[in-house]
């Protein structure tokens, strides 16, 4: 999840095992990074194990900073937005983040009636930085969390000649990447209120002009999905069919499409369940028209406020038993689970050096685990368990 830091939950970086086969060109030693799926452009004779190694790779140290800067674009691509289409972008990609992160922030406020998001500010020194903000312990979520990074990098040059199975004499040199992205998690108190989580990324490689065989390529990711508790079909419903509404505007195919993907992704493999009950996701996507995927992303960020807010509006206040409230923290615990075991954002994090407390604020503040437990058959918390385990399709 996402995404966000661009190394902390939820967002698409990915450590990748070296295959034997590559032996002789890169070191067994060092850990490359493959952002996200298909970093590398694609060749028949490229293969990546998604699975974690011991780190080599480290994220530059954030520095503290007491406001938020107009921008955390480097000088030279905030110069370039005016006449680069690729760097316009990266600016419009940015403030769309950073908006993005505004209204939801004031809408979780305007909501709760009475808690307050901290922030936290930071930049790195090689360029970029992120804004954290996050509602602790408020009247209506536990734990609200709403994080935008914008990040520089640099991707080895073995992993990239590897990749695009290069001649041997070609010598580039390390190739700088770029990725920004919002990710938030949203966990509210009441059992019969859902859980949200969204991220929405943005990222590319900018080889520089001396870099043979090494052009710049770009990719959006992201998504929205909802988990309950308890399912109440008409909030399922009403969440999902926003989220239809949002794809509709660009492509048919984009919702059956994407709500399969987040079935997919969100999988608990040891379990054999999925954490909810789904919404989008996407990643590597870069096959359309960069504007088109641009507009895409920013209606899919706006549609989280109407697909989620009414929801909670509607079922903040609804009375609750104790065991309500158990199952709810059993729930959490599975969302623990896939959060420190799978996602691909918090594992690079971890490995990595990033900002722990962003890496981390995904996690719930409470969670529970109990030694084989199983709902009763028909009963409502059956009802959900089943529809984890079985995919539906709700509208």
């Amino acid at each position: 999840m996402p995404p966000t830091t661009a190394v902390s939950a939820s967002s698409s970086f990915t450590l990748f095992r070296v295959p034997s086969s590559w032996s002789t060109k890169l070191k067994p030693t060092t850990t490359y990074i493959q952002i996200p799926n298909r970093f590398f452009p694609k060749h028949p004779t490229f293969k990546m194990t998604t699975t974690t190694i011991r780190a080599a790779v480290s994220i530059e140290k954030e520095t503290p900073e007491t406001e938020r800067p107009p921008t955390f674009l480097r000088e030279s691509d905030d110069k370039e937005s005016s006449s680069s289409s690729a760097s316009s972008v990266r600016a419009r990609f940015e403030k769309m983040i950073r908006d993005a992160q505004d209204s939801v922030c004031q809408a979780i406020e305007k909501t709760d009636g009475g808690g307050k998001f901290k922030e936290d500010v930071w930049s790195r020194p090689g360029g970029g930085g992120g804004i954290s903000r996050v509602l602790q312990d408020g009247a209506i979520w536990e734990k609200a969390g709403v994080n935008v990074s914008v990040v520089y990098g640099v991707m080895p040059p073995e992993a990239y000649r590897a990749a695009k199975a290069a001649a041997s004499d070609e010598k580039p040199g390390p190739i700088p990447f770029f990725a920004a992205g919002i990710s938030s998690v949203l966990h509210p108190k009441n059992p019969f209120a859902p859980t949200l989580h969204f991220n929405y990324r943005y990222f590319e490689t900018d080889a520089p002009k001396d870099t043979p065989g090494a052009p710049r390529q770009w990719w959006f990711g992201g998504g929205t999905d909802l988990t309950p508790a308890y399912i109440f079909e008409e909030d399922v419903k009403h969440f999902h069919s926003t989220q239809k509404s949002a794809c509709d505007k660009f492509d048919p195919t984009f919702y059956p499409r994407f709500k399969k993907w987040c079935d997919d992704y969100f999988y608990i493999k040891h379990r054999g369940e999925r954490r909810g009950l789904g919404g989008l996701f996407f990643d590597d996507l870069n096959d359309y028209d960069q504007e088109m995927l641009l507009s895409f992303a920013t209606e899919c960020a706006n549609s989280v406020i109407p697909a989620y807010i009414p929801i909670i509006e509607k079922r903040k206040d609804t009375p609750f038993t104790d065991q309500h409230k158990a199952w709810q923290q059993l729930r959490r615990g599975r969302y623990v689970e896939f959060n420190l075991v799978y996602d691909r954002g918090t594992t690079f994090g971890l490995k990595t050096g990033g900002r722990i407390e962003s890496i981390l604020v995904s996690l719930p503040l409470t969670a529970r685990w109990e030694y084989d437990h199983n709902p009763k058959e028909g009963s409502e918390e059956w009802k959900l368990l089943d529809a984890c385990i079985n995919p539906k399709e709700w509208i």
